[in-house]
């Protein structure tokens, strides 16, 4: 079972990328720059993101027999990721509409067309691709049964990862096979529910910990992270650099991390690892164009 060091399970959409000097309110029109049309896409970024670090990695996703579905076919391909369960049909490839303010942070509004077709049955189909992988990493940008049939699939020794975005309530059986389960604050709050909520992240950690994961990562921005399981509750530093655009930096640091777990490093190793590429990312416009390779992240 060694075929894949990782498998990601998710969604791929194309990035329609526009800078503004601040976000319009209700009813306002603002002027922004040229777009810029990017693959993108939660489960597409985690492939690409390994792949350029050196990782053995496939993806089973679902995109629109149109332009942007090749676009982002050609993507994986370039990065060398395998494809062979990437679907094609249903409904138009999934489109992500995102506006970059001048610090490089983001919002993003996702039409999720093709993503929302990737079905139960397709992780069923795709079972070769399942126990043939070391890690296999799932987001929420995909059908939440979907989500729950790759936890049923997974084969004995393969490692699952999370990140519950956009974020929701999980159930227990999804959450109990997550090591680890990697949240932001906003994810975090979420799932715990906002009166449950301190200003201490490492209460966070605990918190979501006895919700049932095998293992917890809980990333603070510039703060750098904190990884949770029950051996307790470790702060990973963050690299300072000069952040241009987030767009996909968490992508990279999930992609990261689950590629050394993996191989084979502990929680706080990965982690570490994993905040090295992210801080790479984000001195790049854009998402896949941002992912650095294993030489660039050694010189961080």
């Amino acid at each position: 079972m060694d075929d894949y060091d990782l498998l990601v399970v998710g969604s791929a959409n194309a990035d329609l990328v526009i800078g503004v000097e601040r976000r319009p309110g209700a009813g306002e029109t603002v002027l922004g720059s040229d777009l810029a049309v990017h693959p993108g896409g939660k489960g597409a970024n985690q492939a690409v993101a390994a792949a350029r670090l050196g990782a053995r990695t496939a993806l089973l996703a679902r995109v629109g027999d149109d332009a942007h579905g090749r676009l982002l076919l050609d993507a994986q391909c370039a990065a060398g990721v395998d494809t062979a369960g990437v679907l094609a049909g249903g409904a138009p490839t999934g489109v992500a509409l995102i506006t970059v303010d001048p610090s490089g942070d983001n919002s993003i509004v996702v039409s999720p067309g093709a993503n929302g077709r990737l079905t139960p049955a397709d992780v069923r189909s795709a079972a070769s691709l399942l126990h043939a992988s070391r890690v296999v990493s799932a987001q929420l940008e995909i059908p939440l049964e979907t989500v729950v049939e790759v936890v049923r699939s997974l084969a004995p020794d393969s490692r699952f990862v999370l990140n519950p975005s956009p974020p929701r309530p999980l159930p227990e059986e999804v959450l109990a096979a997550c090591d680890p389960l990697i949240v932001n604050e906003h994810e975090a709050k979420v799932i715990l529910g906002e009166g449950r909520v301190t200003d201490v992240p490492e209460d966070w950690a605990r918190l979501l910990l006895e919700k049932g994961p095998r293992s917890v990562v809980v990333t603070l921005g510039a703060e750098g992270a904190l990884v949770a399981s029950a051996q307790g509750v470790t702060r990973v530093p963050a690299v300072k650099v000069a952040a241009v655009d987030t767009t996909g930096a968490g992508d990279a640091f999930t992609a990261a991390l689950a590629w050394r777990l993996g191989a084979g490093s502990s929680l706080a190793e990965a982690a570490a690892y994993a905040s090295r590429v992210g801080a790479a990312a984000v001195t790049k416009e854009g998402a896949q164009d941002s992912f650095p390779t294993a030489a660039e992240v050694e010189g961080l």
